[in-house]
C-alpha cells in the first residue's frame, strides 16, 4: 500500500488536512473514490493473485532486487521517470497528489507524496509485471492514495493521545481537553511548522502475519459459530513514526477485505495499532481500547444521538 516517494514537495503544493478515522478499537472502514472500478459487483475483495488485483500494486509481495537507485525510507525506487514505458498504448497521467502525511525528521521537508499513475505504472514494469492492463492502472493509485490516508488518520488519532506518554494520556482521558489539543495545531500553522507526529519510513510485510492475525485465523478455526471465518489480512505494513520528543514508534497495518455493501460497494478495513515492541505500547492499547469499552458502555453513543437529535430540533 506505502508507494510513497522522497521527492521534494513542490513550493506552490498544498496537502489536504489529516483525516481522522472513527475509534481506533474498531478497525477503519471506507469506501473507495468514485473513480474507482472497486465500486462494481464484480470486484468486492482483491483476487488471491497479487499480480492482478487491482487494488494492490502488483509485485509488492516480491523481494526487490539489488539497485543503486533504492530509496531506503520506502524500499521502492527513488527515480522512475514520467515517460511513456516501451509497447504502452495509453497516455497515463503524469500529475502526482501530496499526501496529508508530513515526512522527515526536520521541519520544511513537506509531506510525502504519492506516485503518478505513469511512475506507478513504470514501477510495476520494472518489477517485471508485465501484464498489467494500462487502463486498470489509474484506478489502483487512486485507491492506494485513499486506503494510506485512512492507515494515517488512524496512527494520528493514536498519537494524538499517547505522543505525550501514557501518564499524559490518562490525565487527557480525564479531562477531555480537545479544545487545547486544536489550539496548539492552529499555534502550528500559524508559525508556518510542520504538524506531528511525522512519518519517517515504512514497510511493506505482506508475507507475514501479524500475531493478532494470527490468533484471529486460529480462533475462526477453532470457534466458527462465535468468531467467524474470515479470510487473512491481504497485506501487512509497519509505519516508524517520529513523535515531537525525538521517540520513533512503530505501528503496524493490517488490510482486511470486508463483506461488500448490498449496492455491490466494496468495504476495507485497517487495523491500526502501536507495535508490542516497547513496554508503554502495552498501556497504550489497554487504555485505548478499554476507554472506548467503557464509554459505549456508559451509554455515551445514546447521549451523542440524543444531543444530535436535540439540536436537530433546536434548529
Amino acid at each position: 500500500m506505502g508507494w510513497f516517494w522522497a521527492d521534494p514537495v513542490e513550493p506552490t503544493a498544498s496537502a489536504p488536512a489529516p483525516r481522522r478515522g472513527p475509534p481506533p478499537n474498531h478497525p477503519t472502514s471506507g469506501k473507495p473514490p468514485a473513480s474507482c472500478p472497486m465500486h462494481k459487483p464484480e470486484t468486492a475483495a482483491p483476487p488471491k493473485d497479487a499480480a492482478a488485483c487491482p487494488y494492490v500494486p502488483p509485485g509488492s509481495e516480491e523481494k526487490e532486487p539489488s539497485d543503486s537507485g533504492m530509496n531506503p525510507l520506502n524500499f521502492m525506487f527513488s527515480n522512475l521517470p514520467q515517460t511513456r514505458a516501451p509497447g504502452q498504448k495509453l497516455v497515463l497521467p503524469t500529475e502526482r497528489e501530496v499526501s496529508s502525511i508530513p515526512r522527515g525528521a526536520d521541519k520544511g521537508e513537506g509531506n510525502w507524496e504519492y506516485p503518478s499513475p505513469q511512475q506507478m505504472y513504470n514501477a510495476m514494469k520494472r518489477k517485471g509485471n508485465d501484464h498489467i492492463p494500462e487502463d486498470a492502472v489509474e484506478s489502483m493509485v487512486a485507491v492506494h492514495n485513499f486506503l494510506n490516508e485512512g492507515a494515517w488518520g488512524e496512527i494520528v488519532e493514536w498519537e494524538r493521545q499517547f505522543g505525550g506518554g501514557v501518564m499524559n494520556a490518562l490525565r487527557e482521558k480525564q479531562a477531555q481537553d480537545a479544545q487545547a489539543e486544536a489550539e496548539r495545531e492552529r499555534e502550528r500553522e500559524s508559525e508556518g511548522q510542520q504538524p506531528w507526529p511525522r512519518l519517517l519510513r515504512f514497510q511493506g510485510r505482506s508475507k507475514e502475519l501479524t500475531p493478532k492475525a494470527r490468533i484471529l485465523q486460529m480462533l475462526g478455526r477453532v470457534y466458527p459459530e462465535k468468531y467467524g471465518r474470515r479470510p487473512p489480512p491481504f497485506d501487512r505494513h509497519d509505519w516508524y513514526v517520529l513523535r515531537e520528543d525525538g521517540q520513533e514508534v512503530r505501528y503496524v497495518i493490517d488490510y482486511y477485505s470486508g463483506a461488500p455493501e448490498p449496492t455491490g460497494e466494496p468495504v476495507f478495513y485497517l487495523d491500526v495499532r502501536p507495535a508490542i515492541d516497547r513496554p508503554s505500547a502495552i498501556a497504550e492499547r489497554a487504555i485505548k481500547w478499554g476507554g472506548n469499552v467503557w464509554e459505549k458502555a456508559s451509554g455515551a453513543d445514546v447521549r451523542r444521538a440524543a444531543a444530535e437529535e436535540a439540536k436537530r430540533r433546536k434548529y
